[in-house]
């Protein structure tokens, strides 16, 4: 259930967006559906003032959602910053792989884009979760470096290092909001103590998938 997951990390102007942008496309060209998250740390609108769901929200909605045959948008309050772990488990659970364009504090393993018109300082050097640097300036480093503008190059190392060596979990637990690792036999306990309890249920005898969630009052 869990997802493969690549973090494209650098300074603002690095040309993160403009590499990310080429490697989906690659992406998707070899045969994978590919998520992305955009981490904006100066918060963003999406709605337009007037429209239905704009008045929806302003009018106290918590969470309003767009729906149309083809795609579906949500614009939800938060009190504090979302893990974007449960995100991509609860929205993007169905990709193959999940880029995201920053969460640079997140131990996701990341390629770090730096341009040196822009900066000659990497942000995540010392980071173990580093695979690489994508870059046109000359930097001492035992990580791999790739050049900025080798797209090819970045996805062959995704596809290798990370999508290829990924073990897909079958059973995922989040606790309020937030990702809990489990060992193995716990995994395996609840793995099967839901199967069996479904399977006697009428219409849930052939499920793929469960999901249960629980609410503490």
């Amino acid at each position: 259930m869990s997802v493969p997951i690549v973090s494209f990390v650098g300074s603002s102007g690095s040309g993160k967006t403009t590499l990310l942008e080429k490697v989906i496309r690659e992406l998707v060209k070899r045969g994978y559906a590919v998520g992305v998250i955009k981490h904006d740390a100066h918060g963003f609108e999406i709605d337009h003032e007037g429209k239905d769901s704009w008045r929806h929200k302003h009018a106290g909605a918590g969470a309003v959602i767009l729906c149309s045959p083809k795609k579906f948008a949500v614009i939800k309050d938060t009190r504090k910053a979302p893990d974007p772990s449960a995100i991509i488990n609860s929205l993007l659970s169905d990709s193959d792989v999940v880029l995201t364009e920053g969460f640079k504090r997140h131990s996701f393993p990341k390629i770090e884009v730096l341009r040196k018109a822009n900066s000659k300082k990497p942000v995540c050097l010392n980071d173990p979760n580093l695979l690489a640097m994508a870059t046109d300036a000359d930097i001492r480093t035992r990580k791999r470096l790739l050049r900025i503008d080798d797209f090819k190059g970045v996805v062959d190392l995704i596809e290798k290092d990370v999508i290829k060596k990924h073990k897909t979990r079958d059973v995922s637990l989040m606790v309020d909001g937030r990702i809990v690792p489990l060992k193995p036999f716990i995994e395996g306990m609840l793995k099967e103590a839901l199967l069996g309890m479904t399977r006697s249920l009428k219409g849930c005898a052939k499920a793929k998938e469960i999901e249960l969630r629980v609410k503490k009052r």
